[in-house]
């Protein structure tokens, strides 16, 4: 059984991992104009979809292949890994299966609550379910040793809690702008890090 948990963490982290650069590119390609309405919020939404359930499951992972003395953080990154997912699969499904068609419709005032625009209802889920993210690296630290390969996963864990301040920022700010979303540019090299770094872990973990 922890062969297979090795192997479904590591293809989890791989997929979650992919998708998070996935949506690096399209934001990207966004924020300079390359990629304009409809076309640009589909791969957005939909690229960041494709982390959720990766994601979690490569939290669940090193949860079953973490020590019992040290369950008590992988739970709690599990946690905070679901609340996570809970939030951000609320908004996204909203703006890809309502939002967006919608638009298209020329219909968009009939669900303007539903838009996730800077500080409305939806723009709030997004950025508990990345805090809720930030979290679940965060407290995962304890749970990794300080030596050899992990000691380098634990650093990009850390570094992506680091960001998790910065992406506060850019949500919750009075004013929002482009030259705000910068600030949060770090996540997308630590978030794939992280990801990426964690899969490989788990793939060479024992039996705890």
């Amino acid at each position: 059984m922890t062969r297979t948990i090795n192997e479904i963490g590591y293809w989890a982290g791989l997929a979650a991992f992919a998708s998070a650069v996935a949506y690096d590119v399209v934001q990207i390609l966004q924020v300079v104009g390359v990629l304009r309405f409809p076309l640009d919020e589909i791969l957005i939404y939909g690229t960041s979809l494709c982390i959720v359930v990766p994601f979690v499951l490569e939290m669940l992972a090193l949860h079953h292949l973490t020590s019992h003395d040290k369950r008590f953080w992988t739970h709690a990154s599990v946690i905070f890994a679901t609340i996570y997912a809970v939030f951000v699969t609320a908004n996204y499904v909203v703006q890809l299966a309502t939002v967006i068609p919608a638009k298209l419709r020329s219909a968009a005032e009939a669900i303007g609550v539903l838009e996730q625009t800077p500080h409305s209802l939806f723009w709030d889920y997004d950025a508990v379910g990345y805090v809720a993210m930030g979290l679940a690296t965060l407290v995962a630290v304890p749970a990794l040793s300080n030596v050899g390969f992990e000691r380098w996963v634990r650093f990009s864990l850390i570094a992506n809690a680091l960001v998790t301040p910065l992406i506060s920022i850019v949500y919750f700010y009075p004013t929002y702008s482009n030259k705000l979303l910068f600030l949060g540019f770090p996540w997308a090299i630590t978030a794939p890090l992280f990801m990426l770094m964690l899969a490989l872990m788990l793939r060479r973990r024992q039996t705890p």
